[in-house]
């Protein structure tokens, strides 16, 4: 389990220096505000454009991460359910329907599938689903219904294509499925703005949490304990029972996608919530117990199926 440790470790050494950060008030009042805009409009577009542009698209058509897919839809949908009964707006339910199903494929899913599964390619697939079909559903219902308070149904209509991460996202396949590549006197800037995604993320939550409350409490309680029993628990549960009972899966196939489904609600998540002000201590205390409960449920499921 040293991946587990050392995606954890990677992790909370970033969050501590953004913590300390905020603490000291090093970079301001408005540090993290600049840090999430920058990841939302410069680092995360430019390493998404990147990766889908070099990215074979095809691999996403498969059973095992088709289980993933339909498990991910599952949760996500449980929570959007008992948003609807509870009358909840529509924009924050969609930041906890993403923060109950979207996983930390990146800083912490390739070290786990590496030293955990074996196989670094196994993560790869969910990281294109989310990127080509998770994120862009989720931004586009907050575009949607955000533009919707205030605007024209053509404006509307035209509020997700205006989103940096969507724009690029959609040229990243474009070029992939062209079978078209990015010149390198181009590539290589768009290379080094991308490497700003993952840290400039960590170090915005880490200054988010100094000063910030116990999480699960107040009027987002029950949100917040909702969307991590069902990433924590509920999605790896879904997980097993698709792919083991529907699909017949066993072995190393079945536990590679429990424990991907079982890895925590990813950090950029949070920058989501930041960018659009809606959802934001959800998506900060979802992250973070989520990420904290996923300790024992990856070692849980590696005594059981691995």
């Amino acid at each position: 389990m040293s991946g587990v440790i050392q995606g954890f470790g990677v992790i909370a050494a970033i969050v501590l220096i953004g913590y300390l950060l905020g603490r000291t008030g090093a970079l301001g009042s408005s540090g993290r505000e600049a840090l999430t805009k920058l990841s939302f409009y410069v680092g995360t577009p430019a390493l998404l454009l990147k990766m889908l542009s070099e990215s074979d698209v095809s691999v996403i058509f498969s059973i095992p991460l088709l289980v993933t897919a339909l498990s991910t839809f599952a949760a996500a949908g449980l929570f959007v359910l008992v948003g609807l009964v509870r009358r909840w707006n529509i924009r924050r339910t969609a930041i906890g329907a993403l923060c109950s199903s979207y996983v930390n494929a990146g800083n912490l899913g390739i070290p786990i599938a590496v030293y955990v599964l074996g196989d670094a390619t196994l993560v790869a697939p969910v990281m294109l689903f989310q990127l080509l079909v998770m994120t862009p559903i989720g931004l586009t219902v907050i575009d949607y219904a955000q533009a919707g308070e205030r605007s024209s149904a053509w404006l509307r209509v035209l509020a997700p294509f205006r989103n940096p991460i969507v724009i690029c996202s959609l040229i990243g396949v474009a070029l992939s499925l062209g079978g078209w590549r990015i010149p390198a006197p181009v590539l290589e800037p768009i290379t080094l703005l991308g490497h700003l995604s993952v840290p400039t993320v960590l170090l915005a939550f880490g200054i988010s949490l100094h000063g910030s409350a116990l999480p699960a409490g107040g009027a987002e309680r029950w949100p917040v304990l909702l969307s991590v029993g069902l990433k924590s628990v509920v999605h790896p549960l879904i997980a097993w029972a698709i792919g083991a009972g529907l699909f017949g899966l066993e072995g190393a196939s079945l536990f590679a996608a429990v424990v991907i489904s079982a890895l925590p609600a990813a950090q950029n998540l949070f920058v989501y919530a930041s960018r659009y002000n809606v959802g934001v201590r959800l998506a900060r205390e979802s992250i973070l117990l989520s990420t904290i409960l996923s300790v024992p449920v990856l070692f849980t499921v590696t005594a059981l199926l691995g």
